[in-house]
């Protein structure tokens, strides 16, 4: 590792970007997210990117779209609502097979909401928020150094694939300082990007950009191969923390900064002899499913706890497949889920 320094996680996600190579990046300002584009505003120009502040999130969204198509690593970030308006270009980018980096932290929802922290757009982010069959890779990190690291992943994989990758954070992992190490030197893939519209003076067959065929034989022909990408993506690229899981009677399951406060969780429940592990996905999607098959057959229950209605829920449930009981607590709003109520939920388990 290099430099340590301290940073809050919405500039690092920012420097991470830089780090990777991104030179273009394209946004609208909201929070709790705007001290990305604040940062990209102060050092793209320094390092020879481009920076652009647009008209609205549908004009960022498009013009990802297009940067992406001539080849560079691209970047737009937003909040919930944002997100929300951007859904129609992700669709089209990722019909195109468009590599490209998104980041999302969540505020309260829906509808304008609040400001404050939220985990409510789990679907958005993993069912697809736009239309069509496609996915994108959404990892979720739980501290700033993992902003940092994933951020660089982010634009790996999203290159490897040839398709979206979202970094899925929260208010209180954008706002919050922590130290960072940055490494001396990033590890970017070099990926092969023949089929973009960079300009060949004429040497060659046009490379065409599109995600729109008429004939709908053609298309589902497309939608088949997207298919099978993601097949490979989820056999490959899930990625997890088992925590205090290997003895563990209660394993919770949680993401992003909930995940943090669930190992507090852990260490007030082993004062009350209560033996509680934790899983936490860090791919979102591809969801860790294998993670569950290495504890299946250790605790009595499975507990998530989100800052939702119980989004990640249903894949916990899908996961687990019966074999164990799986149980929910939960805020939303912006109301962050307290050891107390946690450990509460976790009697009431043991109890039963």
């Amino acid at each position: 590792m290099g430099e340590k320094l301290l940073m809050k996680g919405n500039e690092v996600i920012a420097e991470a970007a830089i780090r990777a190579g991104c030179r273009h990046y394209f946004g609208y300002p909201i929070t709790p997210q705007t001290e990305i584009a604040h940062y990209m505003a102060k050092k793209m120009p320094k390092v020879g990117g481009v920076f652009l502040q647009a008209e609205s999130e549908v004009a960022a969204i498009n013009m990802v779209y297009g940067a992406a198509s001539a080849g560079k690593r691209v970047m737009t970030s937003s909040s919930s609502p944002g997100i929300s308006l951007k859904q129609e270009g992700i669709s089209y980018a990722s019909g195109a097979q468009l590599p490209a980096v998104v980041v999302n932290i969540m505020r309260g929802g829906p509808g304008l909401g609040g400001i404050q922290p939220s985990q409510s757009d789990y679907f958005q982010a993993t069912k697809g928020g736009g239309h069509g069959d496609y996915r994108m890779i959404v990892l979720a990190p739980s501290s700033v150094q993992e902003m940092y690291e994933l951020t660089v992943d982010a634009f790996n994989l999203a290159d490897t694939y040839r398709m979206l990758a979202m970094i899925l954070g929260d208010g209180i992992l954008g706002q919050m300082m922590e130290v960072v190490k940055f490494r001396d030197e990033e590890p970017i893939v070099q990926a092969d990007k023949s089929w973009a519209t960079n300009g060949h003076g004429m040497k060659r067959e046009h490379n065409v950009i599109t995600s729109i065929h008429l004939d709908p034989a053609v298309l589902e022909q497309w939608n088949r191969g997207l298919q099978e990408k993601y097949r490979i993506i989820s056999e490959k690229e899930q990625r997890y923390e088992l925590y205090h899981c290997d003895d563990a009677e209660i394993i919770i399951v949680a993401y992003g900064s909930v995940a943090r406060i669930v190992k507090n969780v852990i260490k007030v429940a082993e004062e009350e002899g209560i033996k509680v592990g934790l899983l936490r996905p860090i791919t979102l999607w591809p969801f860790p499913t294998k993670a569950f098959e290495q504890v299946i057959d250790k605790p009595r229950a499975f507990l998530t706890v989100e800052m939702s209605s119980g989004q990640m829920l249903e894949d916990v449930m899908l996961a687990v497949g019966g074999r164990k009981p799986v149980y929910f607590t939960g805020r939303m709003g912006g109301m962050i889920p307290q050891v107390d109520d946690i450990m509460a939920k976790i009697r009431e388990i043991r109890a039963n």
